[in-house]
């Protein structure tokens, strides 16, 4: 015949997870808060000079980039430096109207502080940035700013 015992109650006890949703939600909205997005998918490579005096822009929405490098296709683009607005490439011709667009998106109030950031690799000729600098004259965008990484001492 076989033995009927009481059963031994686990020592184990179940993990109250009532407040688990609660969690989760806050997790989830504090990276959505802290997260920020990429806006613009580099298609050149920028080695950025090194520069002794060095500040901060104070106004990131107000700024305006312009992107100078050679290409990373280096086989289907060549490697020439080549000139990037927002996500494609683009010739000198092209930064007039890429500077009104922007402009226009801007609020009418925040036009006259807009900045235009040129973000060059350390190797690119001179000429190609006084080029550059010439198209943002015709477009009247005076205020440029050059991108640069801090000298190390």
């Amino acid at each position: 015949m076989a033995k009927f015992g009481k059963r031994k109650r686990s020592s184990q006890q179940k993990i109250n997870t009532s407040s688990l949703p609660d969690i989760v939600f806050m997790l989830l909205f504090f990276f959505m808060v802290s997260t920020t997005m990429k806006e613009v998918t580099m298609m050149v490579k920028i080695q950025s000079p090194e520069a002794s005096e060095v500040t901060k822009l104070e106004q990131k929405s107000l700024v305006s980039y312009i992107y100078v490098g050679k290409p990373l296709n280096a086989k289907k683009y060549g490697s020439e430096p080549r000139i990037q607005l927002n996500d494609s490439y683009a010739t000198v011709d092209d930064i007039e109207n890429y500077i009104i667009q922007e402009r226009d998106n801007m609020k009418e109030s925040d036009r006259p502080k807009m900045t235009v950031s040129i973000k060059a690799d350390l190797d690119v000729q001179m000429g190609t940035i006084t080029d550059i600098k010439q198209a943002l004259r015709k477009a009247q965008a005076l205020k440029i700013s050059y991108s640069a990484r801090k000298a190390v001492k």
